[in-house]
């Protein structure tokens, strides 16, 4: 093969960034799955809704871009753990609304601080303009 036309796996951009968002969300992850046995997309299904509060699972998937069938079997299971209520509207009962419940706000609460100490931890080996560079490329590449 000639050497301008070798394909280094390591830097493609994809591959990277698969590693980087695997090799990064470890640590968190056991954290989420020990404390409260939630998988990656219940945890995320909690922040949407103790960020931005009452919200239907169509509006969570446009939000974090997680496939509906994924965000249905989160909603189901937090439901089941009583972190989250489901209420019908009463106009349009296609549409139904998630709320987080007491104990639902205090999971949420507790994984926040620990995200926020996590992210503060994975941001030390960049200063602060590279950071910001890093942050506005992924944003960049998640809008794509």
């Amino acid at each position: 093969m000639d050497k301008n036309e070798a394909f280094e796996l390591q830097d493609f951009l994809p591959y990277l960034l698969n590693q980087a968002a695997e090799e990064s969300s470890l640590a968190f992850q056991k954290i989420y799955k020990d404390r409260y046995g939630m998988l990656r997309t219940e945890w995320r299904v909690l922040f949407h809704l103790g960020i931005y509060g009452r919200m239907t699972a169509k509006e969570i998937g446009r939000r974090s871009k997680m496939h509906k069938t994924k965000i249905s079997r989160a909603v189901a299971r937090l439901e089941e753990r009583r972190f989250l209520t489901r209420t019908r509207d009463e106009e349009d009962r296609r549409l139904e609304y998630l709320d987080l419940t007491a104990m639902g706000e205090a999971a949420y609460r507790d994984l926040r601080k620990v995200a926020t100490r996590y992210d503060a931890r994975l941001s030390t080996d960049f200063s602060d303009q590279e950071l910001s560079i890093l942050r506005n490329a992924l944003r960049k590449l998640a809008r794509m």
